[in-house]
């Protein structure tokens, strides 16, 4: 199990929901982050598929990369995506998840998707973990510890909203249960960020931890605030 501990940062910890795609909702995201070297971005998984430019969404991500700390997540769409690579069980389902957007993103094929564009996606946490908070792409089971989680619980688990808190005490910040309303599902020990911005009334979100904090995009380019964590409670 790679957990990926964290470090300990003066920065801001920002994670950011389902991107699935959309890169022009990320780049609006991004834009009103202002990030700064020092902070910390954890992508909680399915970069891949279903939106327009899985390519530039996973472009811009390398190149934050080379100045600062870019946590990703292993979501299920990048295990899918994956498994066809290797002609497992998804090869021809996935291509109906959003798989073939993906392709078309590239120019069509496997064979146009860049060898480092494909280690981004191999290279996945099943998890992270800091003081604060537990970060995962659908779930945890909240009555076992971290190092006793299975990887498709985490990546494939959907919230009913009443789950109860992690044990540990702290927070899971997640993403995968898509709110077709474009509002985060938040209740008592859980944060879920996956707002289906692939959608009509969809959006990217992006929760900052010390700030309580959420800031909101759409794929059609429009800021949608910056919103308190409270609002959504």
């Amino acid at each position: 199990m790679s957990e990926g501990q964290d470090r300990e940062s003066e920065g801001r910890t920002i994670a950011v929901g389902d991107i699935h795609g959309c890169s022009t909702a990320l780049d609006v995201v991004l834009r009103e982050l202002s990030l700064t070297p020092d902070d910390t971005l954890i992508i909680l998984g399915d970069v891949v598929d279903r939106g327009p430019d899985t390519k530039g969404c996973i472009d811009r991500l390398l190149e934050l990369r080379q100045s600062r700390d870019v946590v990703h997540i292993m979501g299920n769409h990048e295990e899918m995506m994956l498994d066809a690579l290797a002609g497992g069980q998804w090869s021809r389902a996935w291509l109906h998840y959003g798989g073939q957007e993906m392709l078309d993103s590239y120019g069509g094929s496997f064979d146009d998707i860049p060898e480092e564009h494909l280690d981004f996606i191999r290279s996945g946490n099943d998890f992270r973990e800091t003081d604060n908070a537990i970060f995962a792409h659908a779930a945890v089971n909240p009555a076992q510890p971290m190092d006793q989680q299975t990887v498709h619980f985490l990546r494939w688990n959907r919230l009913a909203g009443n789950e109860r808190p992690h044990l540990s005490g702290r927070p899971v910040i997640c993403g995968h249960s898509a709110q077709p309303s474009g509002r985060p599902l938040f209740f008592e020990g859980w944060f879920c960020l996956d707002t289906c911005v692939y959608g009509s009334n969809g959006a990217l979100s992006a929760m900052i931890l010390e700030e309580d904090a959420v800031v909101q995009a759409d794929q059609a380019g429009e800021f949608l605030g910056v919103h308190s964590v409270s609002e959504f409670m």
